[in-house]
């Protein structure tokens, strides 16, 4: 295995496209190509991609694919300049936790996206 760029599922693309831009992630790719109905878009920040996808483009293929926000997972994003990071974003988004060094070595932050996933940043400092 070389890579896991996960797929995840959202409500409004527009809304999450906005969230993923202004905590410095780039707009990679969407389908359809133009246009402002996006179903699917693959969006970069260094050497993390996410794609999102909205529900209802795979709703009647995969109906395994419900729920109401959010998830049971937490993406764990390695990163280096944490704290420039934060300052950066902390008045942006809504903060879980703030910065603070774990017990395991790493300074860690967590944030909710827009549609309630929970990110964690992390820098061994």
């Amino acid at each position: 295995m070389d890579s896991l760029s996960p797929n995840i599922f959202v409500k409004s693309m527009n809304e999450t496209i906005a969230f993923y831009k202004s905590i410095g992630f780039n707009l990679l790719m969407t389908v359809p190509a133009e246009g402002d109905e996006f179903v699917w878009a693959m969006m970069t920040n260094g050497a993390v991609t996410f794609m999102f996808q909205t529900f209802a483009s795979l709703g009647e293929e995969l109906p395994q694919i419900s729920r109401t926000n959010g998830g049971s997972l937490l993406f764990y994003i390695n990163i280096k300049g944490i704290r420039a990071f934060f300052d950066e974003v902390k008045d942006k988004v809504t903060i879980l936790k703030g910065l603070e060094k774990a017990f395991y070595g790493p300074t860690e932050f967590s944030m909710l996206d827009n549609n309630n996933y929970v990110l964690t940043f992390a820098e061994d400092e």
